[in-house]
């Protein structure tokens, strides 16, 4: 089960208080506040659906989960944030390529291709 500290000091399960997806990414509004957003290609019947299609997700079981009747899915909401995905993340190539482009998070300079920082 995947939890959240209260402010109380004690445990209380992640929920949901909305759902929504833009373009091919789903997210959600968690009872705490956080925006937590995921690709839809992590799942099958996500990755095959239109985008008219994604935006139809509904919350079910008070929050507890996501639920696409037309795809006929159903995906936890405590899954999703504890990083529970059906497939896996793009290739690791795809991520080079815009790596190779973006600043060092510590010196803000371009990276240079091939290097890891």
């Amino acid at each position: 089960m995947n939890t959240t500290l209260a402010d109380e000091g004690r445990q209380t399960e992640t929920l949901a208080v909305r759902a929504w997806a833009e373009g091919r990414r789903v997210f959600m509004e968690l009872t705490d506040g956080r925006i937590f957003g995921f690709p839809s290609d992590r799942f099958r019947r996500l990755s095959d659906a239109s985008d008219a299609e994604l935006r139809k997700v509904r919350l079910r079981l008070n929050g507890y989960a996501l639920r696409w009747e037309n795809l006929d899915e159903d995906i936890t909401v405590p899954g999703v944030v504890a990083g529970h995905f059906e497939l896996p993340p793009p290739a690791r190539g795809a991520l080079a390529v815009h790596e190779e482009h973006a600043e060092h998070p510590h010196t803000g300079r371009k990276r240079r291709a091939g290097r890891r920082t």
